[in-house]
């Protein structure tokens, strides 16, 4: 019986080292894996107060000097968004912010679906020299949105959190008198008491660049846009002056929404940043050159510093740039080419340039979103991306499934592990990723999950979860995407 015993051991022994074999021959690795370590900070161990704010309302509002063309950047303080939900625990913060992901990511699949059948859109919606900074918060406990600046609209400038979507193209703000408004953190704007706020006319080439407008008994223009989650804001397209911390920016074309419907709830409106012809990047290219950058924050680390930048200084000297590409029948999208992704140290041998190929049709491709949270790679992709990533960390206790998550450890008791790197590998950049972007805590029990998921839409979107601390350069005018790592400092 010890001879079997002892040949089945044998035995076992041997498959086990051919898989280990065949694990290293699929991922074309000849070395053993790459680790990095993991700092292990369950959900909610750092909870930022009101009192770690970093800047004031009165500061926010006090005029900086003028802009320079030597020097056309502004340096702004910044704040995380978690300081302005006061009642939420960590957990449901987390599941809430899971459940508009899933709204967001249905929400940019259908779009990108239904442009493979209609032509290229004017604005990316549904219906519808100097340079300046300005903070960005991240928005766990708010609607459709993840992260917000704080700026002033109208003349005096009334300050109020914007929702900062690089999804979106129209900026719009909920404005009296209400029909339907949403509750917001900030009294609703009245044009009324603005000096700066004009109406368009029905025949203006703005009204004109909506696609869908429309026009009221006054001749003046009208908008509207619908969201994929069935958030709508219907209203007066206008102009009026954005104010970034004295930086005053006139004329802006906006939505002045007097009926809004949805996941909005909080900030009081939308900049939107898509590449569109009514996006504030677009309509600010002669002032900014097409330039902005963001560096969003580690939603767990509030002293980390955020911000969004626009002008030349957005451009980062450290960052590594991909070439932007276009979709001709979606203008609002910032797609670009994932060649491969890489676990310890070697390409996953499953996953190929094809896999996010845009046809030209319009179908496919990979885009960069602020407002996705978890990014989603196609099935085939994700799948081999998730077993890779599981071969490297075996030897980490595995735990439950987490809502969309399923590839979860229980590292409650350790303060610190060892998990494989992850690298994603950009045409003409390579992005390697902090352990803290792909492994992240979803409860305050040390469960933590692997950052990534499976989509049967034949769009991939790569998750502000994964663009943490990184500042990612949107260089629209040399059509290129840039990756800045430790660009937050």
């Amino acid at each position: 019986m010890e001879g079997k015993a002892k040949a089945k051991a044998e035995a076992l022994a041997i498959l086990f080292s051919f898989l280990l074999l065949s694990f290293f021959s699929f991922t074309g690795a000849d070395k053993p894996l790459e680790y990095q370590s993991l700092v292990v900070r369950p959900l909610g161990e750092n909870p930022t107060t009101k009192s770690q704010l970093s800047w004031t309302e009165t500061e926010t509002q006090i005029s900086t000097l003028p802009v320079s063309e030597t020097d056309p950047t502004m340096t702004m303080h910044l704040e995380h968004r978690d300081v302005l939900a006061f009642n939420a625990t960590p957990e449901a913060l987390f599941n809430l912010r899971l459940q508009r992901d899933a709204f967001r990511v249905e929400a940019l699949s259908k779009m990108a679906a239904a442009a493979g059948g209609r032509r290229a859109g004017r604005n990316g919606t549904h219906a519808q020299g100097g340079g300046f900074s300005s903070s960005v918060t991240s928005g766990l406990a708010q609607g459709s949105g993840e992260y917000f600046t704080r700026l002033g609209v109208g003349t005096p400038p009334k300050y109020v959190y914007m929702v900062l979507d690089t999804g979106s193209d129209v900026v719009w703000i909920q404005c009296a008198p209400c029909r339907k408004c949403y509750s917001q953190t900030d009294p609703v704007f009245d044009p009324k008491k603005s000096g700066s706020f004009s109406s368009i006319s029905c025949r203006s080439p703005l009204c004109l660049r909506l696609d869908s407008p429309g026009c009221n008994s006054r001749q003046s223009c009208l908008y509207q846009v619908a969201y994929g989650d069935g958030s709508f804001t219907f209203g007066e397209f206008s102009t009026e002056t954005l104010t970034f911390r004295g930086t005053r920016v006139p004329k802006v074309a906006l939505g002045c929404g007097h009926d809004n419907e949805g996941l909005f709830v909080g900030a009081a409106g939308l900049l939107g940043l898509g590449r569109g012809r009514l996006s504030f990047p677009t309509q600010t290219g002669l002032r900014f050159g097409r330039k902005f950058s963001y560096c969003l924050v580690d939603r767990s680390a509030s002293s980390k510093p955020s911000s969004v930048v626009f002008g030349q200084s957005a451009v980062s000297r450290t960052a590594v740039f991909t070439p932007l590409i276009t979709n001709p029948k979606l203008d609002t999208f910032y797609y670009l080419e994932l060649t491969g992704i890489s676990v310890g140290g070697a390409r996953v041998a499953g996953i190929t340039a094809s896999l996010f190929k845009l046809d030209t049709a319009g179908n496919g491709g990979v885009i960069i979103d602020s407002g996705t949270s978890v990014t989603r790679l196609t099935r085939r992709a994700y799948v081999s991306l998730r077993d890779a990533f599981r071969a490297g960390a075996a030897d980490l206790k595995r735990a439950p499934d987490y809502s969309l998550f399923d590839t979860c450890f229980d590292l409650s008791g350790k303060t610190e592990v060892k998990v494989p790197t992850v690298v994603m590998h950009f045409r003409g950049a390579d992005v390697s990723l902090p352990a803290t972007n792909y492994l992240i805590p979803v409860d305050t029990n040390g469960v933590f999950c692997f950052a990534f998921a499976g989509t049967m839409s034949g769009l991939s979107i790569i998750g502000n979860i994964q663009q943490q601390g990184f500042r990612v350069v949107f260089d629209v005018a040399a059509s290129r995407i840039g990756f800045a790592a430790r660009g937050c400092a």
